[in-house]
């Protein structure tokens, strides 16, 4: 396994960033994590660059009868964006996508709502943003929350990652997204292969990750 847990994960790319923002210098930047399991690797890169970490929610859209087969996403902002051409070749009609899409919605709320515990998102036009998940198998979460920072008009956008699919880094990086991806492996399979422990992250460690993070 190239690493041992998320933290080992998140230590590592938090080498390779610091690097990058001695080169080229990030501008009042921020990280933000995608929940739940992007956040213990991104509570590490923002120890190591030292600045603020905050999350940024995004959902997967799962297939009908195989939910971890993702044909979209949905992050904050009201963004949605679906893989047409998966969605087609499933047979997905616009009345299960719009059933799929206001579940996930509901769970982004909650989401939002219990991470944040009322505080609002950062101001982000014009500050730096460092995305950090903790792999991109199809890259389609991180797909709709950059499409939702692009929106909030934030300035530099790296999206970092210990391991992503080759053809997904590929894609992102022709769409012009600027990608940190330690390995990008051209059959990745999982993302969980890439790591000896990849216990599901729950709520209490995202809520105690933040706390530390902050101070509080």
């Amino acid at each position: 396994m190239a690493f041992r847990d998320r933290h080992d994960a998140g230590r590592r790319l938090a080498a390779r960033m610091v690097e990058i923002d001695e080169a080229t210098p990030f501008d009042d930047p921020i990280v933000l994590g995608l929940p739940r399991g992007g956040v213990p690797v991104a509570f590490e890169v923002a120890r190591g660059m030292q600045v603020p970490l905050d999350v940024f929610v995004s959902r997967k859209l799962g297939a009908p009868l195989q939910p971890e087969l993702g044909i979209g996403a949905v992050s904050e902002g009201g963004v949605r964006v679906l893989d047409d051409d998966l969605v087609r070749a499933l047979g997905v009609s616009d009345d299960d996508i719009e059933w799929i899409t206001a579940r996930e919605h509901d769970e982004l709320d909650r989401r939002v709502a219990h991470y944040r515990v009322g505080r609002a998102l950062p101001p982000l036009a014009g500050r730096d943003v460092v995305l950090v998940d903790d792999g991109l198998a199809t890259g389609v979460t991180a797909t709709a929350a950059i499409e939702a920072l692009r929106a909030l008009g934030v300035g530099r956008l790296v999206v970092a990652v210990p391991v992503g699919a080759g053809a997904t880094v590929a894609a992102l990086r022709a769409g012009g997204v600027e990608v940190v991806s330690l390995l990008e492996p051209a059959d990745l399979v999982a993302v969980g292969r890439w790591y000896d422990h990849f216990e599901q992250t729950t709520d209490d460690e995202v809520l105690d990750l933040l706390r530390r993070a902050a101070g509080t």
